[in-house]
């Protein structure tokens, strides 16, 4: 009988191209050409806000017929997120945005001109402070006036009747088991008053480092004292903050209004200013954020956008928003009847504030300032030379982190990418023998199949990573990255010049990650095989029951679980610490310490991988014979002998995977480290991929800094999974 000749898989492949060229058409449709009666908002509130603001885009809509898209996105990618959107001409036709980051959006030609949206004639409309900054020096508009951002004393009106005179005032009204004040003690944004009353900054001229000197000294020691004392509870956050405000632990909060939006109905407060200090030569003024509606490239030539944009600043919609934030617009100031009483004390507390830099720096500073906190908070002793100290350290760090003027003929990279190239092509070739390739004709009917994976994976895996790697030979910001070749990795593998081993080098983050790795690995293991002997045993009840209350903790979300952890650790208010105070052990300052900070890491990650290999090796265990180990039973074999000479052995072959690929997920476990420590303390307990993080998007957003440090972790895990697939090989 003649065989069938196999049909050709043209027809396969043609359909494929088809689809994904009809799918990059489409979404190029969708981004590259807007509906002319569409416009897209971008923000990031939450809340009130966002509600308000929703409603604000259905208003608009139904009153003008034009359509109105109101996008919220979460505020730690939101940055992120629009310059890789707007750069590629997508994203946002309008979007809401603080003030500090406009002198960066323009360098990144991120955005245009907002003359339409914010006529001269309209400034006096707005607060002087918001119009200052919304224009160039110049005077041309970039953005219209859109809300003020800044914090301001809430009181408990029951727990504290008078309303403090001063800061000193303020501390000393105290309380059984209420804390006079509470705020975030250990953040840059809300420590910046006591900077600036004592005469600091954050940035000096000519983007200098700020936070050094006397002013700054004074002002750590003096957030450091009402810790100390009692004033203040120690390493609060936002969240908890809130939490003992409205549970009438905290007499008195510094925070921002969305508190005030969320407090229970008939709450007693009352939001003032932030009172004098008297021992400050000057008033502790806090950060003032304006917030901008800012328009893309892309709406320049479509006066409907700046029409709406308009429209949102406007009379009539500031009195809609004027109940949810504290607008920019003058006029709903002026009618008591619109205003509630706490967003006008917010008012007048933005009025007092100090706006922040616009320039780029600024945003680098946030983090070894807020070390530089937490180091005195956390040291066992803070005189006046040990907080120099702390400072000078912030200082070198900030210094460290600027980037480097590396650049590097593209040259010499060319011919080695054409050499690797040329060798690759010679190596196949020579593996391509003859009768590969009439395999490959003769399956090529079974190719057409797997022909839509391979475009998948080809578009998500394969082009990010070549599009990482890439990067990585390039150094400066993202829209001035001039070609370095190999200066990223020379820099990252010679620690920058400094110590091999000191603070936050290649080879001390390495070390750390791969205790990181190795301990939790270890206790995955060994707790998962413990739990699956256990359920594997033929008299076990309830089984099902056991094995899924076990899996839980693999089915909850990673950074539900960090953030839970967390709290549970925090050394004032933590379950654990709790727990200790209960049998009569002192509290633990978990994140104070590296081997603590480090041991509550691997705590909560070894509670999210346990579940893993307990399902792995319950699976494997069904594979072991039942005739093997009777015959061991019978011959005497003790229990201990059956698992170590039979079971385990059996168990290796599919062992040996789940622990690459439980090792590959640890290594690069972001999550877990960078929510529950935070790289506490002092960066010690970061690993190499909170390090690239930390590059990216808090030390002068270096990208081709950061992706040098993704090939790096890309080039370890490789080598360790192709050196434990040969040990595996051999070993069998």
């Amino acid at each position: 009988m003649k065989a069938q000749k196999p049909r050709a898989p043209w027809k396969a492949w043609f359909l494929a191209f088809s689809l994904l060229l009809a799918a990059v058409g489409l979404v190029a449709s969708d981004c590259k050409a807007p509906a002319a009666n569409r416009i897209v908002l971008w923000h990031a509130y939450r809340g009130a806000e966002e509600e308000a603001i929703a409603q604000l885009g259905a208003r608009y809509q139904a009153e003008t017929g034009t359509a109105v898209e109101v996008l919220a996105v979460p505020f730690l990618a939101y940055a992120s997120k629009l310059s890789s959107a707007i750069a590629r001409d997508q994203g946002p036709d309008v979007f809401i945005d603080a003030h500090e980051r406009l002198s960066s959006y323009r360098e990144e030609g991120l955005l245009a001109r907002a003359e339409a949206a914010f006529p001269k004639y309209d400034i006096d409309r707005y607060d002087s402070i918001a119009s200052t900054v919304a224009r160039d020096e110049d005077g041309a508009a970039w953005g219209v006036p859109f809300a003020l951002k800044g914090v301001a004393l809430i009181v408990n009106t029951e727990l504290m009747p008078e309303l403090p005179a001063s800061v000193e005032q303020l501390v000393k009204a105290r309380n059984d088991g209420v804390f006079p004040l509470a705020y975030e003690s250990e953040s840059a944004y809300v420590h910046a008053p006591w900077l600036h009353a004592f005469g600091g900054a954050m940035l000096g001229p000519n983007d200098a480092y700020g936070f050094t000197g006397e002013s700054a000294r004074r002002s750590v020691a003096f957030a450091r004292g009402l810790v100390s004392s009692g004033v203040v509870p120690n390493g609060a956050d936002g969240a908890l903050v809130k939490q003992l405000f409205e549970s009438r632990k905290a007499a008195a909060i510094i925070a921002g209004p969305g508190v005030v939006s969320e407090l229970p109905p008939h709450f007693p407060y009352q939001v003032v200013p932030l009172p004098p200090l008297r021992a400050a030569p000057s008033r502790p003024d806090p950060f003032l954020t304006v917030e901008l509606l800012l328009l893309t490239p892309r709406t320049a030539s479509r006066p409907e956008v700046s029409a709406f944009a308009r429209w949102l600043a406007s009379d009539e919609a500031a009195k809609l928003r004027v109940r949810a934030q504290v607008v920019a617009n003058n006029q709903p100031w002026h009618d008591d009847t619109v205003v509630p009483v706490a967003m006008r004390a917010f008012h007048e507390a933005a009025l007092r504030s100090r706006p922040m830099s616009t320039r780029a720096a600024m945003r680098a500073t946030w983090e070894p300032v807020e070390q530089a906190i937490r180091g005195v908070m956390r040291a066992a002793a803070a005189d006046d030379a040990a907080i120099d100290a702390i400072l000078a350290e912030s200082r070198r760090r900030f210094e460290s982190a600027r980037p480097r003027a590396v650049s590097a003929s593209p040259t010499r990279g060319l011919v080695a990418l054409g050499l690797g190239l040329l060798l690759t092509a010679i190596a196949l070739y020579r593996r391509a023998k003859p009768r590969f390739w009439s395999g490959v004709r003769a399956s090529a009917g079974a190719y057409a199949y797997v022909v839509y994976a391979t475009i998948a994976v080809f578009v998500l895996v394969v082009l990010p990573l070549v599009a990482g790697a890439v990067m990585s030979f390039f150094a400066g910001p993202r829209h001035q990255m001039t070609y370095a070749g190999l200066g990223n990795y020379v820099d990252i593998l010679t620690a920058r010049g400094g110590p091999l081993f000191g603070y936050g080098s290649f080879y001390r983050t390495l070390l750390v990650t791969v205790a990181w790795t190795i301990a939790n690995v270890a206790l995955h293991v060994t707790i998962g095989l413990g739990l699956a002997l256990l359920l594997s045993r033929p008299l076990l009840r309830a089984k099902g029951v056991y094995r899924t209350l076990l899996i839980v903790p693999w089915a909850v979300p990673s950074y539900v679980t960090a953030l839970a952890y967390k709290g549970m650790f925090h050394q004032q208010f933590g379950a654990v610490n709790a727990i200790l105070r209960k049998v009569g052990a002192e509290p633990v300052a978990w994140f104070s310490h590296f081997s603590t900070a480090f041991a509550a890491n691997v705590a909560t990650n070894v509670w999210l991988g346990f579940p893993f290999m307990m399902v792995v090796i319950l699976g494997a265990l069904t594979n072991v014979p039942k005739d093997v180990l009777e015959a061991a039973d019978i011959d005497g074999a003790t229990p201990w002998q059956r698992f170590s000479r039979i079971t385990f052995p059996l168990l290796l072959p599919q062992l040996v995977p789940a622990v690459v690929l439980g090792a590959v997920w640890t290594f690069n476990m972001f999550n877990v480290v960078f929510l529950v420590s935070g790289g506490e303390p002092d960066n010690q307990t970061d690993i190499l991929v909170s390090e690239a993080y930390r590059w990216a998007f808090t030390r002068h957003a270096q990208y081709g800094y950061a992706a040098a440090y993704a090939v790096l972790i890309f080039g370890i895990l490789w080598l360790t999974s192709r050196l434990s697939r040969r040990w595996q090989a051999e070993s069998t």
